[in-house]
């Protein structure tokens, strides 16, 4: 089944539908153009129909297990033809393809980080880098919309919380930053309950609601 854009709720329904509460003392102020590009949605990220879905892909872009090994099958082998031509990509970067079989236009390679509590800090800014770049890289592509999922919390360990903080963050910063409004919508796509409670706990602190009188 193909979801369509118009299906994903933006956050800014999210709060009025009460799905979304606000918080006292959110962390950046509030921005309502901020609230209509942003989205959460749980389910399939390889069931998306936008320009752009993010792979969260290991070094070699060949594939491999979780979000990795659906994007690859559900794409079919001629994503894995190409990304044989790419040459690898370091931690923290991120490299485009076309999308192939897949409902999205291309895939975004995203390498996260291997979490490693003896060097956090160095690992958070990898994977802020992750989201920087793909961002970027979906920007310079014409790509108007883009999915995320939540990058190394998988089988790399990188701790929910601490990794939700750095993708609402980054989107958040690249969302007011983005002055030719070039990016009208990002969608974080998360497959677990315990992801979407997360996002939901924190996009309030990020992505507050303008309030009314």
């Amino acid at each position: 089944m193909v979801v369509a854009l118009h299906d994903i709720r933006t956050i800014g329904e999210l709060f009025r539908r009460g799905v979304l509460r606000a918080v006292q003392k959110p962390i950046y102020p509030s921005q309502a153009g901020a609230l209509n590009k942003v989205s959460l949605y749980q389910g399939d990220i390889t069931t998306l129909q936008t320009d752009a879905i993010v792979n969260a892909a290991n070094p070699s872009l060949l594939g491999g297990g979780g979000v990795d090994g659906a994007i690859h099958a559900a794409a079919g082998s001629q994503l894995l033809a190409e990304c044989w031509t790419l040459g690898g990509c370091k931690t923290g970067d991120a490299k485009i393809t076309g999308g192939y079989d897949l409902p999205a236009k291309h895939v975004i390679h995203a390498v996260g980080p291997v979490y490693d509590a003896c060097n956090t800090e160095m690992r958070a800014k990898q994977l802020r880098s992750c989201y920087t770049t793909s961002l970027g890289l979906a920007k310079e592509n014409g790509c108007e919309t883009v999915a995320f999922p939540s990058i190394s919390t998988g089988i790399y360990g990188y701790p929910l919380r601490d990794a939700t903080h750095i993708a609402l963050n980054e989107v958040r910063q690249f969302v007011d930053s983005d002055v030719e409004d070039k990016i009208k919508r990002v969608v974080f796509v998360v497959f677990r309950d315990v992801d979407r409670s997360m996002y939901e706990e924190l996009i309030p602190f990020y992505f507050p609601p303008v309030e009314t009188a």
